[in-house]
């Protein structure tokens, strides 16, 4: 799989995740345009193991992102900024065919493209914070 066509459905997939932290439903009619607009299988496997991944796993990555997301609420973290940090947890936590770094750096281009100027080091930090922890071991 090229980068541009990861990068392209891991942009899908933030779509998905990001209305879901809105409406906490799975929305099987935009998962199904999305993964309808001739897009290689591979990418609609990844789009559907993530999108369902962070829904299935969402309490356990909540945990993650109270922890190290030092002096916010959950609840608060701007949703641009949660949605990429969630998918990118969940990669790093559940995805070891995409490096962590990989996984990190994704996160921030998406968060540079849909959040604010100052969310790529948030977003950084936790990660990078989660990252160390779960690479101890």
């Amino acid at each position: 799989m090229s980068i541009t066509t990861r990068r392209k459905a891991r942009d899908d997939v933030y779509k998905l995740v990001f209305e879901y932290l809105f409406t906490k439903k799975i929305n099987q009619k935009l998962l199904a345009v999305t993964c309808a607009n001739n897009i290689p299988r591979e990418d609609v496997d990844y789009i559907k193991k993530v999108y369902f991944g962070v829904i299935e796993k969402f309490q356990e990555l909540k945990i993650y992102v109270e922890k190290y997301a030092e002096g916010f609420v959950f609840e608060r973290v701007y949703k641009t900024d949660l949605t990429a940090i969630l998918i990118a947890t969940y990669e790093i936590l559940y995805m070891s065919d995409i490096p962590n770094n990989v996984a990190i750096a994704e996160a921030i281009e998406l968060v540079k493209k849909y959040s604010t100027p100052k969310s790529s080091s948030f977003v950084n930090g936790v990660l990078s914070s989660i990252n160390k922890d779960i690479s101890k071991g």
